[in-house]
């Protein structure tokens, strides 16, 4: 979960310092908004590069495990386990 929250949390902050510049700029209301967005979109493409592999690492890692457990699962529901492992 810290993974995802702090590569959310850049990203709203590459949005919000992109705003900033544009409203110190003088945009206002839809234009900026719009602009912002597509501006910290590449930005945070480029900048948040290890936050997003720490992000996806940890999502691997998360479906790697609950591979294991479902596999685990059904081989105890076929009876393959060892009982002298259990």
């Amino acid at each position: 979960m810290k993974p995802f929250l702090l590569y959310t949390g850049a990203r709203l902050a590459v949005f919000v310092a992109v705003g900033l510049v544009l409203y110190a700029i003088g945009l206002r209301g839809f234009p900026l908004a719009a602009l912002a967005v597509l501006l910290s979109l590449p930005l945070s493409y480029v900048l948040l590069a290890r936050p997003r592999a720490a992000f996806s690492a940890s999502i691997e890692r998360r479906l790697a495990e609950r591979r294991a457990r479902r596999a685990d699962l059904r081989a105890r529901l076929r009876g393959d386990d060892d009982p002298a492992t259990s």
